[in-house]
């Protein structure tokens, strides 16, 4: 999941050396909480307007998640 994220992130900004995804340990539930971590000139790009990138990278993840039975959210930090 963390090299998908980092692939979706790196096509969006400009410094492409300044993405890094960490992931938390796997709640109660089993969801798996990765933090994506931009350069602060690059956010708006990642979140997009009303923040619509954001929550289509979110909705790529969580499928792709599924398909290996696994619960995925994103966090960008």
């Amino acid at each position: 999941m963390e090299n998908l994220i980092v692939a979706i992130a790196r096509g969006l900004v400009d410094d492409k050396d300044a993405v890094t995804v960490t992931a938390d340990a796997p709640l109660e539930d089993g969801t798996i909480v990765y933090h994506l971590h931009v350069g602060p000139d690059d956010m708006g790009r990642v979140i997009g307007k009303q923040g619509r990138i954001a929550k289509a990278i979110r909705t790529v993840v969580r499928a792709a998640a599924s398909k290996v039975d696994q619960k995925a959210a994103v966090e960008i930090d």
